[in-house]
């Protein structure tokens, strides 16, 4: 019996860090809203001052590719974009804007975290079932190549990136 509660003790106390991973609360770490306003690229809109609005499609093909689909992605330093983001796929599919380096940590951790239900809560980011729409308002503030991408376990490779870039 001593040994049974020994281990289980033991089971828990070192399954205890993946149950408190399991949810994406601004963004993996104890990051809160006041740091999305320093991020590279750029910050949560105001969905009144919307300057454009840009719809994109996340879907998968008969080839095996998923895609983001939508016209050029070039912005303004200083634009505010409403993304219209519609998965016409039939999987899950992530909408994430945000540097390609922090997308490629993201893209590892959530290898590490793949089977586990995942909830997100970062401005900058969604996760769409099958047939579902959301919105993602944006400010751009800092010029520089940025990237959208799905950040689902195979996802990205199969080709759900593309490149956003911010000028004057």
């Amino acid at each position: 019996m001593k040994n049974l509660l020994m281990t289980t003790a033991l089971t828990i106390s070192l399954a205890a860090p993946v149950f408190a991973a399991g949810e994406h609360e601004a963004g993996h770490g104890d990051m809160k809203m006041d740091k999305h306003a320093a991020m590279m690229v750029g910050m949560p809109g105001d969905a009144s001052k919307v300057d454009r609005t840009i719809d994109v499609t996340l879907l998968e093909n008969d080839e095996g590719q998923m895609l983001i689909e939508s016209e050029d992605l070039s912005f303004k330093k200083g634009e505010t974009v409403r993304f219209k983001v519609a998965n016409k796929g039939e999987i899950e599919h992530e909408f994430v804007l945000d540097t390609v380096e922090r997308n490629a940590e993201h893209k590892e951790e959530m290898m590490e975290m793949a089977g586990m239900d995942m909830k997100h809560s970062d401005p900058n980011r969604l996760i769409l079932d099958a047939g579902a729409s959301a919105e993602v308002v944006w400010t751009f503030t800092n010029d520089g190549t940025y990237e959208a991408a799905c950040l689902i376990p195979g996802h990205y490779e199969s080709g759900m990136h593309r490149e956003v870039s911010v000028g004057k």
